[in-house]
Protein backbone atom coordinates (compact mmCIF):
# COMPACT_ATOMS: atom_id res chain seq x y z
CA UNK A 1 0.00 0.00 0.00
CA UNK A 2 1.56 3.75 -1.11
CA UNK A 3 1.76 5.89 2.30
CA UNK A 4 0.23 9.43 0.33
CA UNK A 5 1.11 12.29 1.52
CA UNK A 6 -1.02 15.50 -0.64
CA UNK A 7 0.08 18.91 0.24
CA UNK A 8 -1.72 22.12 -1.28
CA UNK A 9 -0.26 25.82 -1.21
CA UNK A 10 1.63 27.15 1.28
CA UNK A 11 3.14 23.71 2.36
CA UNK A 12 5.65 21.19 1.78
CA UNK A 13 6.28 17.36 2.81
CA UNK A 14 9.56 15.48 2.88
CA UNK A 15 10.34 11.49 2.93
CA UNK A 16 12.42 8.69 2.65
CA UNK A 17 10.71 5.35 2.34
CA UNK A 18 10.38 3.85 -1.01
CA UNK A 19 6.84 3.56 -0.55
CA UNK A 20 5.89 7.02 -0.10
CA UNK A 21 4.62 9.74 -2.40
CA UNK A 22 4.04 13.06 -2.19
CA UNK A 23 0.93 14.64 -4.15
CA UNK A 24 -0.33 17.93 -5.22
CA UNK A 25 -2.30 20.50 -8.08
CA UNK A 26 -0.93 23.00 -9.61
CA UNK A 27 -2.48 25.86 -11.60
CA UNK A 28 -0.33 29.00 -11.63
CA UNK A 29 1.60 27.77 -8.08
CA UNK A 30 5.08 26.02 -8.52
CA UNK A 31 6.36 22.81 -6.88
CA UNK A 32 9.88 22.17 -6.51
CA UNK A 33 10.92 18.65 -6.22
CA UNK A 34 14.32 17.90 -4.61
CA UNK A 35 16.05 15.13 -3.59
CA UNK A 36 19.02 13.14 -2.62
CA UNK A 37 19.62 9.99 -4.73
CA UNK A 38 22.32 9.03 -2.54
CA UNK A 39 20.36 8.97 0.91
CA UNK A 40 17.47 8.20 -0.99
CA UNK A 41 15.18 11.41 0.80
CA UNK A 42 13.19 14.51 -0.36
CA UNK A 43 10.51 16.63 -0.51
CA UNK A 44 8.42 18.64 -2.59
CA UNK A 45 7.10 22.33 -1.82
CA UNK A 46 3.84 24.55 -3.00
CA UNK A 47 4.72 28.00 -3.75
CA UNK A 48 2.03 30.63 -4.76
CA UNK A 49 2.87 34.64 -5.23
CA UNK A 50 -0.23 36.68 -4.89
CA UNK A 51 -2.04 38.25 -7.68
CA UNK A 52 -1.72 41.50 -6.44
CA UNK A 53 1.85 43.11 -7.68
CA UNK A 54 1.34 45.79 -4.35
CA UNK A 55 1.00 42.93 -1.85
CA UNK A 56 3.65 40.11 -3.61
CA UNK A 57 6.96 42.17 -2.74
CA UNK A 58 5.70 41.12 0.72
CA UNK A 59 5.29 37.44 -0.26
CA UNK A 60 9.15 37.05 -1.77
CA UNK A 61 10.30 36.17 1.73
CA UNK A 62 7.88 33.04 2.15
CA UNK A 63 8.84 32.08 -1.41
CA UNK A 64 12.48 31.99 -0.08
CA UNK A 65 11.10 30.78 2.91
CA UNK A 66 9.14 27.98 1.39
CA UNK A 67 12.61 26.84 -0.70
CA UNK A 68 14.52 27.08 2.29
CA UNK A 69 12.15 24.98 4.58
CA UNK A 70 12.19 22.41 2.36
CA UNK A 71 15.95 22.13 1.66
CA UNK A 72 16.49 22.45 5.43
CA UNK A 73 14.02 19.55 6.40
CA UNK A 74 15.92 17.02 3.98
CA UNK A 75 19.12 18.16 5.03
CA UNK A 76 18.28 17.54 8.84
CA UNK A 77 16.67 14.20 7.62
CA UNK A 78 20.19 13.02 6.29
CA UNK A 79 20.26 14.52 2.86
CA UNK A 80 23.41 16.74 1.68
CA UNK A 81 22.96 19.84 0.08
CA UNK A 82 25.67 19.49 -2.87
CA UNK A 83 23.59 16.39 -4.07
CA UNK A 84 20.50 17.70 -4.33
CA UNK A 85 18.75 18.11 -7.50
CA UNK A 86 15.66 19.19 -8.69
CA UNK A 87 12.69 19.02 -11.04
CA UNK A 88 10.53 21.82 -11.69
CA UNK A 89 6.51 22.07 -12.68
CA UNK A 90 3.29 24.45 -12.66
CA UNK A 91 3.60 27.84 -13.14
CA UNK A 92 0.53 27.86 -15.65
CA UNK A 93 -1.34 31.00 -16.81
CA UNK A 94 -4.90 30.06 -15.34
CA UNK A 95 -6.58 33.18 -15.86
CA UNK A 96 -6.14 35.39 -19.11
CA UNK A 97 -7.60 38.63 -17.24
CA UNK A 98 -4.34 38.32 -14.92
CA UNK A 99 -0.80 39.26 -15.18
CA UNK A 100 1.14 35.65 -15.63
CA UNK A 101 1.70 35.08 -11.51
CA UNK A 102 2.96 31.49 -12.62
CA UNK A 103 6.06 32.57 -15.20
CA UNK A 104 7.12 34.79 -11.96
CA UNK A 105 6.57 31.97 -9.77
CA UNK A 106 8.56 29.93 -12.11
CA UNK A 107 11.21 32.33 -12.93
CA UNK A 108 11.75 32.62 -8.83
CA UNK A 109 12.19 28.95 -8.52
CA UNK A 110 14.44 28.78 -11.55
CA UNK A 111 17.04 31.73 -10.31
CA UNK A 112 16.84 30.49 -5.99
CA UNK A 113 18.46 26.73 -7.26
CA UNK A 114 20.78 28.46 -9.85
CA UNK A 115 21.87 30.77 -7.05
CA UNK A 116 22.10 27.51 -4.38
CA UNK A 117 23.61 25.84 -6.89
CA UNK A 118 21.15 23.33 -6.99
CA UNK A 119 20.74 21.36 -10.87
CA UNK A 120 17.41 21.21 -12.29
CA UNK A 121 17.32 18.18 -14.46
CA UNK A 122 13.92 18.57 -15.56
CA UNK A 123 11.03 21.32 -15.64
CA UNK A 124 7.50 21.91 -17.04
CA UNK A 125 6.72 25.01 -16.17
CA UNK A 126 4.00 27.35 -18.02
CA UNK A 127 1.17 26.35 -20.37
CA UNK A 128 -2.71 27.10 -19.67
CA UNK A 129 -3.38 24.07 -18.20
CA UNK A 130 -3.57 22.47 -14.37
CA UNK A 131 -1.22 20.13 -13.60
CA UNK A 132 -1.50 16.92 -10.91
CA UNK A 133 2.07 15.72 -9.79
CA UNK A 134 2.85 12.73 -8.18
CA UNK A 135 6.52 12.14 -6.48
CA UNK A 136 8.49 9.47 -5.27
CA UNK A 137 11.18 11.09 -2.97
CA UNK A 138 13.24 8.22 -2.34
CA UNK A 139 13.82 7.65 -6.05
CA UNK A 140 13.48 11.42 -7.35
CA UNK A 141 10.79 9.39 -9.70
CA UNK A 142 7.34 12.29 -10.65
CA UNK A 143 4.33 11.80 -12.69
CA UNK A 144 2.46 14.53 -13.97
CA UNK A 145 -0.85 14.89 -15.42
CA UNK A 146 -1.76 17.53 -17.39
CA UNK A 147 -5.87 18.39 -16.58
CA UNK A 148 -8.34 20.02 -18.80
CA UNK A 149 -8.24 23.80 -19.31
CA UNK A 150 -10.71 25.67 -16.37
CA UNK A 151 -12.30 28.60 -18.94
CA UNK A 152 -13.96 31.91 -17.25
CA UNK A 153 -15.73 33.74 -19.67
CA UNK A 154 -15.64 37.09 -19.90
CA UNK A 155 -19.67 38.24 -19.93
CA UNK A 156 -20.86 41.52 -19.54
CA UNK A 157 -23.74 41.35 -17.43
CA UNK A 158 -26.64 43.61 -19.37
CA UNK A 159 -27.59 47.18 -16.62
CA UNK A 160 -30.96 46.68 -15.22
CA UNK A 161 -33.58 48.59 -16.76
CA UNK A 162 -34.49 51.87 -14.71
CA UNK A 163 -38.03 53.37 -15.04
CA UNK A 164 -37.56 57.03 -15.77
CA UNK A 165 -39.63 59.00 -14.32
CA UNK A 166 -40.76 63.47 -14.05
CA UNK A 167 -42.22 63.13 -10.66
CA UNK A 168 -40.58 64.42 -7.56
CA UNK A 169 -41.18 63.46 -4.34
CA UNK A 170 -40.45 65.62 -1.85
CA UNK A 171 -39.88 64.02 1.69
Amino acid sequence: MMNTTHITQGEFATASAEDAMITTILGSCVSACLWDPVAGIGGMNHILVPHDNKRSAGYAGSRVNAMELLINTIIKQGGVKSRLQAKLFGGGKMISRFSDVGLKNGEFVFSFLQAEGISCLSQSLGGEQARRIQFWPHSGRVRQKMLGRIEFPEVAEPLPKVKVSNDIELF
